[in-house]
């Protein structure tokens, strides 16, 4: 599971690095690629679409701008695949995992940004009380309202990038990827600023101005949000903080998976695992204490790195420490807490 670069594989889209990926998760990289082309082909209709009926509505604007930061993530992921398959040498012996991450934190930067950008934008409007012009088109030889092909837009906007994300948020979790989890989770909330952006040019229609700037106002809130909140992710996996979910709530099963697998073994009398996330996969120090009098070999620590190596595909990076003492930050407590809690014997 975890062998070196020389390695089958020839096909470069079938690993993360020198970890080999299982058929089924081939197959799910393989489809997220794909749904990510998918994705761009569609944002870059829907841009176009936009600036032609946008006009000077300020709802209008923000989504457009969302749309245009909605680039980011698909191509983060596209590119961060290519650097990850990439083995591990000397000068990076952990590999280029690292990537995703970066690609990461800079689509949540960006949309926290915008998101500032565009309630600063729309909110300044708002106390100034400006009205959005919204003209007419001359079409057939009939005066159309322009905000009839705005709300269209926004309209037939809405439901590619809800179906999209969907189907994004399920391959994300099979491949724990943040970056595919996140623009996901945008897509899937797209529909907020596609209905906000109605309801903006619809209430002009009706003469209530302020309609427009406060829908902008609260696509602008929905952005900062996501930003924000990707932000402290990106953030907290790069600063090496314990391995979470990919929702980030919770420490994620394979910490403890990892310890208990240890346990398993009659020489081994406490263990911790530190188990950091790399973007795909994690690298792991397992710290375990040997019961008194038991000779530790070679072949022992090797069969015991090949266990907890093969419960999943992610633990890509086991290095096995024997100690006289788990070291306190590895389990959050003393030794004895911690098998309270592990089940250790």
């Amino acid at each position: 599971m975890t062998g070196g670069p020389g390695e089958s594989g020839t096909d470069r889209t079938r690993r993360f690095g020198r970890t080999e990926l299982p058929p089924d998760l081939e197959r799910a990289l393989r489809r997220a690629v794909r749904l990510e082309w998918i994705t761009i082909v569609m944002l870059a209709v829907t841009v176009i679409l936009v600036i032609v009926v946008m006009g000077s509505s300020q709802a209008m604007k923000a989504a457009w701008i969302e749309d245009m930061l909605s680039f980011i993530p698909p191509l983060a992921f596209l590119i961060a695949v290519r650097v990850i398959n990439r083995p591990p040498t000397e000068k990076r012996p952990y590999g280029n995992h690292r990537a995703m991450g970066v690609g990461h934190l800079v689509a949540a930067v960006a949309l926290l940004v915008m998101g500032a950008y565009l309630i600063i934008d729309s909110g300044s409007g708002l106390l100034m009380a400006e009205h959005p012009p919204i003209g007419t088109f001359h079409l057939f030889g009939h005066t159309v309202w322009q905000g009839w092909f705005m709300m269209a837009v926004m309209l037939l906007s809405i439901p590619g990038p809800v179906i999209l994300g969907r189907m994004k948020i399920r391959i994300a979790e099979q491949l724990h990827d943040k970056v595919l989890y996140a623009d996901a989770d945008m897509n899937k909330a797209d529909w907020q600023t596609g209905v906000a952006t109605i309801v903006g040019v619809g209430g002009v229609g009706l003469g209530l101005w302020w309609f427009d700037s406060a829908a902008a106002i609260f696509v602008g809130l929905s952005i900062l949000k996501d930003g924000a909140t990707n932000v402290g992710t990106a953030l907290s996996d790069l600063a090496d903080t314990r391995a979470r979910t990919i929702e980030g709530a919770e420490e994620h099963p394979l910490v403890r998976q990892a310890e208990t697998q240890a346990l398993t073994f009659a020489w081994v009398r406490h263990a911790g695992a530190r188990i950091r996330d790399e973007g795909h996969v994690f690298h792991t120090e397992l710290f375990v204490v040997p019961a008194p009098g038991a000779a530790l070999t070679v072949d022992a620590l090797e069969d015991l790195r090949q266990s907890v190596a093969d419960l999943d595909w992610k633990l890509e990076d086991v290095a096995i420490v024997p100690v006289s003492e788990l070291p306190a930050e590895v389990h959050g407590g003393t030794p004895q807490d911690k098998q309270s809690e592990g089940g250790g014997r």
